[in-house]
Order: structure tokens, then C-alpha cells, then sequence
């Protein structure tokens, strides 16, 4: 009977993480990824991106995950594509598994538990207030397998084996520090408010409290190509939020609080435990966030988005409406659960159709692609030498129908500096700021560019190909076109 129930809880969270996979989509090379799977590519094969490769290997020497995914690759020869498929599809599975087992301690109800679950598989994709993150990230990302072994410790937490959840935050530190600093920072507080003794709930304070001491690199100058960075991404600036974003961070926090008080008075002292253990971290990492980003702090602290912290918070705030909506509403009617399953994935698949609309929805490897932009990398990847050093519009991954594709990840090529992607590297990596100021200048007018400015290129940094729209400029060695866009030696 136990193996029986085993095998259907298996197959029922299996069955949400496809579900949630299908609605989300799948993108590789999107966003982070234009950082992120270069790296891997370059630990794989060492002659790519002999040019600017600093722009991205700078920022993954603070995580394992390049050398995790290179060295799986190497181990099973799956190649890369489908190697990050496969993870990305592990990392949703096991979110839906940690998922349901912190909602087997909160809810008593199966109903509760899977309602649960199937809020968080749909709601994957959600914004997460002024943040610029998703519940989880439509490529693999380090994020989502820190997010996957964090929310496992959680459970683990929840479950009063909290030892068995400090190896599942040290991996998630290895992954992502940033986000297992939030995750250890949550447990902390659900470990206080787990217990009955004030002193426990004391140290918890000021283990945390501890964690966010500065440290004398935040007191270092800021040169001006770094700051130049950091204002392209106004969402770092939380005073700069709107007001729904800053409602969207509150509100939240509001939710937390009534629902603790009202778990008590039903007499549920674990959910009542948990929502205060959530109210208790937000209200701390907000009131840090508000000192961090606060105009007379060192603008250093800035690129550390403590406001990420709300990450956790909409994870948790998904699960605990599923399962009240499981308990309360969808109970055991069919037709509810349909029709909720609808209108939720309906919903949100549609989001991201809209939101990605020059690309196909899942991008799987190997596929033909329908992007133009996508098309280009591809025949750049496969016809173009190895060290070949590419320049291109420094806005590219906001022109329309790019869809925020990364040009190293794809392309497999070298390029010189963009004005978006490597921008959020700089902010992250100060040193770079100079260079890429130099570079990003340089570039300045793209869409007016004669063959005197693409020489100047070469001879000012070495570029030797350039990817540019159709028609091109005059005098250009193109190599291959499509109906927007051409790739062009520089002779």
C-alpha cells in the first residue's frame, strides 16, 4: 500500500511539473543564460570566446554551477542543450516535490496539499513585485537549483530534521550564494518560530542580523563605467519602485501577518507557525533592504538586491493560497479543478506566449528556429571560425523580435560589449566597468554605422565580423542573410 501511494504521489507531481513546464516554456540562452551557458560552453571547449570572455567568467566564479554542467556533460556525453533541459526539468520536479511535502505540514487535507502544488507549478512564470525575477526562470538557471534545495530544506525544517537541511543550503550556497543567503535566512526564522524559547528566537535575530554586516569592499570607490552599469537596471533602486511594485513587496507581508493570526484562533499552530515565520523574515529583510538602499548607504550595496528576498515570499504565498483554495473552494469537485486548472495555466500560458511572441514557445534542442535573430546565431555557430570576433548593435537583445536571446550563448562567438546583458555583468563585477565603457562608446550610433566605423572597429579592438540589418552598409563582405539581418566580414 505504502509503495502504491508512493508511486501515485510521484506520478501526480510529475504530472504538475510537466503541466508547469508546458505553461511556462523553455528558452535556452534567454536572460541570464547569455551569461550563464557560455561559461559552460568554454569550460567544454577552452578555444571558445578567446575575446571578452571576461564578461561573463568574472561573474560565475562565484558559483559551482558552470563546472556542475560541464562536467555532467563530460561524465554521461549528453550534450549541452539537453543536458540543461534535462536539470531544468529536474529543478521544476523537485520544486513541485518540496512543494507538496512543505504542504503535507501545513495542510491536513490531500485536497489542501495538491492545491497547493498545482498553484506553484502554474504560477512558475509569476513576476515577483519590482524584482525583475520569476518564480523560477524559463532556462536553467543557477537560481532555480538553489530555489529546488532550499525549498527541500525547508521541508526538512517543517519536518523537525533540520539537520538534514543544512547539506541541502550549503549546496544551494555553492549555486547561488545570493539566493541560499535568503533561504538560510528563512530557515533561521521558521526554525524560531518552531520553537517555544525565547532565547532560540533571540539568536535567530542575531544569526541573521550577523549575516548582513558590511564588509570594507562596500567602501571602495565606484568607477564611472560601473555606475554607468548600475543605472541601466532601475530595478535595483527600490526608491525608485512604483507604487504597485511597492505594494506588490507589502502586501504580501499583510497577508502573512492575518493569516498567522487567524491560524491560531482555527487552532493550526503549524501553518500558524509558518505564516509567522514568513511574516518575521519579511519584515526583516525588508526593513534591511530599506536601510541598504537607502540614498545615504554606500551605492556599493546596491547590486546585492536584498529586495530578492521576495522570492521565497511569493513562493510561499502561492503554495499556501493553492492549498486554502484546495480546502476551501475546489474541495472534491471535479468540474472545480478543471476549470481552476484552466483558467490558471490557460492564464499564465498566455503571458508567456505574449511575452515572447518572435520565438517559439519551447525552444527545444536541435529544433529549427523560427527567430530571425535565432537563425543568424545558428549560421554564425556553424559557418564562422572559432575565434571570430563579432560586433553588433550594443542594444540588440531589445530590438524587436530578439526576445532577449544572448549572442555568446548561442552564437558561440566572441562579442564586443552590449550596452544590456554585460551591463548587469558589470554591475556585479566593477573592474570591468572601464573596459566596458570604452567599448560600449565605441559603438554608439550602431544603427548609422557606415564601413569607416565598422574598420574603426577593427582596428580599435579587432573585430572582424559584425551582424548587422538588412540592407546593410555599403561595402560589407556579407556572408549570409535573411530578411533582417546579414553577417558581414570585416576585410
Amino acid at each position: 500500500m505504502k509503495r502504491i501511494h508512493r508511486f501515485n504521489r510521484f506520478a501526480l507531481i510529475l504530472g504538475f511539473t510537466v503541466l508547469g513546464f508546458v505553461v511556462m516554456g523553455y528558452h535556452a540562452g534567454l536572460e541570464d543564460d547569455g551569461i550563464y551557458l557560455p561559461a559552460v560552453k568554454a569550460d567544454l571547449n577552452p578555444a571558445l570566446y578567446p575575446r571578452n570572455s571576461e564578461f561573463f567568467r568574472l561573474q560565475v566564479q562565484a558559483t559551482v554551477f558552470d563546472h556542475f554542467m560541464a562536467g555532467f556533460v563530460r561524465i554521461t556525453h549528453i550534450p549541452v542543450a539537453w543536458a540543461e533541459l534535462l536539470w531544468q526539468l529536474i529543478s521544476l520536479f523537485v520544486v513541485s516535490w518540496a512543494c507538496h511535502s512543505i504542504a503535507r505540514r501545513l495542510f491536513a487535507e490531500p485536497r489542501a496539499q495538491w492545491g497547493a502544488v498545482a498553484m506553484v507549478s502554474a504560477m512558475f512564470t509569476l513576476p515577483v513585485a519590482g524584482t525583475a525575477l520569476f518564480l523560477m526562470d524559463q532556462h536553467l538557471h543557477p537560481r532555480n537549483l538553489a530555489t529546488a534545495l532550499i525549498l527541500l530544506a525547508v521541508a526538512r525544517v517543517l519536518e523537525s530534521k533540520r539537520r538534514q537541511a543544512v547539506p541541502l543550503l550549503v549546496l544551494a550556497f555553492l549555486f547561488h550564494p545570493l539566493m541560499a543567503a535568503m533561504g538560510i535566512s528563512f530557515c533561521v526564522f521558521l526554525t524560531a518560530a518552531l520553537s517555544e524559547t525565547v532565547p532560540v528566537r533571540l539568536g535567530a535575530l542575531r544569526s541573521s542580523a550577523a549575516g548582513a554586516i558590511p564588509l570594507g569592499w562596500i567602501f571602495e570607490p565606484a568607477n564611472s563605467g560601473w555606475r554607468q552599469a548600475l543605472n541601466t537596471h532601475t530595478y535595483y533602486y527600490l526608491y525608485q519602485w512604483q507604487w504597485y511594485e511597492w505594494l506588490g513587496a507589502l502586501a504580501p507581508l499583510a497577508l502573512f501577518g492575518l493569516l498567522w493570526r487567524v491560524a491560531r484562533e482555527r487552532n493550526e499552530p503549524q501553518l500558524a507557525r509558518f505564516a509567522l515565520a514568513v511574516f518575521a523574515y519579511g519584515v526583516f529583510q525588508q526593513a534591511l533592504a530599506m536601510v541598504m538602499l537607502a540614498p545615504p548607504s554606500p551605492i556599493r550595496l546596491t547590486p546585492l538586491q536584498p529586495m530578492r528576498y521576495l522570492q521565497l515570499v511569493y513562493f510561499f504565498m502561492a503554495l499556501v493560497a493553492g492549498g486554502l483554495l484546495g480546502r476551501f473552494l475546489l474541495k472534491s469537485r471535479i468540474w472545480r479543478w478543471a476549470a481552476f486548472l484552466l483558467v490558471l495555466n490557460g492564464g499564465m500560458l498566455a503571458a508567456q506566449c505574449a511575452e515572447f511572441s518572435a520565438s517559439r514557445h519551447i525552444e527545444w534542442p536541435g529544433s529549427q528556429p523560427a527567430n530571425p535573430w535565432l537563425q543568424a546565431f545558428a549560421w554564425i555557430r556553424s559557418n564562422t571560425p572559432v575565434d571570430a570576433y563579432f560586433a553588433l548593435d550594443p542594444h540588440y537583445l531589445e530590438a524587436a523580435g530578439e526576445d532577449y536571446h544572448g549572442f555568446r550563448a548561442l552564437a558561440e562567438r566572441s562579442q564586443l560589449a552590449d550596452a544590456v546583458k554585460d551591463a548587469a555583468a558589470v554591475t556585479q563585477v566593477p573592474e570591468l566597468g572601464p573596459e566596458w565603457e570604452r567599448q560600449v562608446a565605441a559603438e554608439e550610433g550602431w544603427p548609422t554605422f557606415q564601413l569607416a566605423d565598422f574598420e574603426r572597429l577593427k582596428r580599435e579592438f579587432g573585430v572582424d565580423w559584425v551582424l548587422v540589418a538588412v540592407p546593410q552598409a555599403a561595402g560589407l563582405d556579407c556572408r549570409w542573410h535573411n530578411a533582417s539581418l546579414a553577417v558581414c566580414a570585416i576585410s
